[in-house]
């Protein structure tokens, strides 16, 4: 069986190549640019996001352009939550992809930081690649190398975190909702009489 372990963060996947080397053996540096860089052994590979790596699509209007700033398309709703890749790390993103992609990974190793968020990064980037492959959490309390090879071996099965992926889910597109619909109303109310004055709201911000 080989794993590939998806860290959060460039850094904590290179604490974890040299935590995880007595348990797994010696890892090797790979990749020539710095968005292609991972660690690799016979039985692993390990590679990072860096933070969010997708996003929730924005909506569009009924003619398939960007939705205008207007009263009459509010509240904006989807059906569906779509996701895209986020401009700046896209090529990060290709490379975390094409690995978990590869047939010489059994299983895949969510070691992104403990918690919702880090559970979302790394849902967003598994629904995006449509990867159905076994998972398992990798689940740190610290990035001492005794906490990292003592959740090694106690590794969470992915059922287990279903209700936290299910809550950052949940979070992602409440804030989405209220963000996006919020910030547009005051936009185009307080840009009634001329103007374009931009009024970012938000969950956390109300």
């Amino acid at each position: 069986m080989k794993y590939l372990i998806i860290a959060e963060k460039p850094s904590v996947a290179t604490d974890l190549s040299k935590a995880l080397a007595k348990t797994l053996g010696k890892f090797e540096k790979k990749g020539k640019s710095r968005d292609a860089q991972y660690f690799v052994n016979d039985n692993a590979a390990i590679t990072s996001a860096v933070g969010h790596l997708v996003e929730l699509k924005m909506p569009t209007g009924p003619n398939g352009k960007n939705l205008p700033w207007n009263f009459k398309v509010l509240p904006a709703i989807p059906k569906k939550f779509e996701l895209q890749p986020i401009e700046q790390t896209a090529n990060r993103l290709k490379h975390v992809l094409g690995l978990a992609k590869k047939k010489e990974f059994d299983v895949i190793i969510n070691a992104c930081d403990a918690g919702r968020e880090g559970e979302l990064i790394f849902q967003y980037i598994m629904d995006i690649g449509n990867i159905d492959k076994p998972v398992k959490r990798l689940w740190m309390q610290s990035m001492t190398t005794s906490a990292i090879q003592e959740a090694w071996n106690e590794l969470r099965e992915g059922e287990q975190m279903q209700n936290l992926a299910d809550a950052a889910k949940c979070r992602s597109e409440s804030d989405w909702l209220v963000g996006l619909n919020s910030t547009r109303a005051l936009t185009c109310f307080r840009s009634r009489h001329g103007g374009f004055n931009i009024t970012a709201a938000g969950r956390v911000q109300t």
